[in-house]
């Protein structure tokens, strides 16, 4: 059936309007909006919106380009410019405990992907079977990159493992549905962090230290972004995806040609290589200058691309895929127990405050837009933490995911 609307530069308006109508809305203060984003994400709506120009039939997501160009261009220039901002000494000053939880959650999602296939093909291995592009363990490895980086490590995988549209369809409003449930947990949580902290035994002294020092950083990196600050924002971006692009297009053939068995670590593919480069540009350049330039704004214009590309992959959702495969949503609740548990465990063995717990989960779980949030909770002054953390994340996503991809690609029925 031919769509509607045809022209992508049409679509991209629509797109990013809805994005806009999603944020101001968001930010209201009119009673109405602050009750319904409540019980509705906003990350949300950014998925399911533009599914309904797919499932209404004005548009065709296979015949746009829009998500080609998203994923190819936006993406890494979105992943350069959330990653140059860490500061790897303040990440240290957090403290070995706030480093410890953050990399427990990860090591959380890494094997609880494999156990959940396990425990699932016990009962019921069709379940977590499939073949080809479509075999569950291709998809969840989507869910690993969202839930150890964010949306951008979350598009890196289903490129890198060749995810197909139908199983990706099914597993993105599960991995957003059971995510949104584990911060709203969180966020009440927070509410009670001194019953919580009393319960884990832990120190919470470091946390106003903390505080003091985020402050500081802050103050001392803001200002109002100029024509050539946001160029140079920009350059830094797409410079470094330019390079990534040169590497990639000479490092996958020449794989490809003189080690052809490495295709089963995706290490023949043109994207993977992609996204390293661009990951490994952006942590270089969190050692140079070029780390202040989020004091004008790099975070924010990366979180902008990595929504439209939020938008792009909406536009390729199916919603009622959700409910044709209900099994699945067990695999990603026993993924989520595994996290959680052994996040439990380590902070009672090293009697690490709720909050490193919190926003150590979250920054895996949400990424940058939501460990803010949950950051914030305890404190205004703590939200650059969870950014701080949630960049680290999307360092750290597109390898941890890849790990564990290749684990349940071992373990997959």
């Amino acid at each position: 059936m031919t769509p509607i609307i045809s022209n992508d530069a049409v679509v991209l308006g629509i797109l990013v309007t809805m994005l806009a109508l999603i944020f101001h809305t968001s930010a209201s203060v009119h009673p109405f909006w602050k009750k319904f984003y409540t019980y509705v994400p906003a990350l949300l709506l950014c998925y399911f919106l533009p599914s309904v120009l797919n499932m209404s039939g004005l548009v065709d997501p296979d015949q746009s380009k829009l998500y080609f160009v998203a994923s190819r261009y936006l993406l890494p220039t979105s992943i350069v410019l959330l990653t140059l901002s860490i500061d790897m000494k303040k990440v240290m000053h957090l403290g070995p405990k706030a480093l410890i939880m953050f990399l427990t959650a990860s090591a959380g999602i890494i094997i609880g992907g494999p156990i959940a296939i396990l425990v699932i093909s016990i009962f019921s291995p069709e379940t977590v079977g499939g073949t080809g592009p479509d075999a569950v363990w291709r998809g969840m490895t989507t869910i690993a990159g969202s839930w150890i980086g964010g949306g951008a490590n979350q598009t890196a995988m289903k490129e890198i493992f060749h995810v197909g549209d139908t199983i990706f369809s099914a597993l993105l409003p599960i991995d957003v549905f059971v995510s949104t449930f584990w911060m709203a947990f969180l966020l009440y949580g927070a509410g009670m962090a001194p019953k919580i902290d009393k319960w884990l035994k832990s120190d919470t002294s470091s946390i106003d230290e903390i505080r003091e020092k985020v402050e500081a950083y802050r103050m001392k990196i803001a200002k109002i972004p100029n024509l050539s600050d946001l160029t140079s924002v920009l350059a830094a971006g797409f410079g470094v995806t330019a390079i990534a692009h040169f590497g990639a297009d000479l490092i996958a053939p020449w794989i490809q040609s003189h080690a052809p068995y490495l295709k089963a670590y995706s290490l023949t593919s043109n994207f993977f290589w992609l996204i390293v480069i661009a990951t490994t540009g952006g942590l270089l350049l969190s050692f140079t200058k070029l780390r202040d330039l989020e004091g004008v704004g790099a975070s924010r214009i990366g979180s902008f691309f990595l929504y439209v590309l939020v938008a792009t992959i909406g536009l390729k959702m199916n919603i009622l895929a959700l409910v044709e495969t209900p099994g699945i949503i067990f695999i990603a609740v026993i993924w989520m127990l595994v996290h959680v548990s052994l996040l439990i465990l380590v902070a009672k063995l090293i009697r690490a405050p709720f909050f490193f717990l919190a926003v150590g989960s979250q920054a895996n779980i949400g990424g940058a837009a939501s460990a803010p949030i949950v950051a914030s909770a305890f404190h205004p002054a703590l939200a650059p933490v969870g950014v701080l953390l949630a960049v680290l994340g999307y360092a750290l996503g597109t390898y941890g995911a890849w790990l564990c991809g290749i684990i349940m690609s071992m373990v997959a029925p």
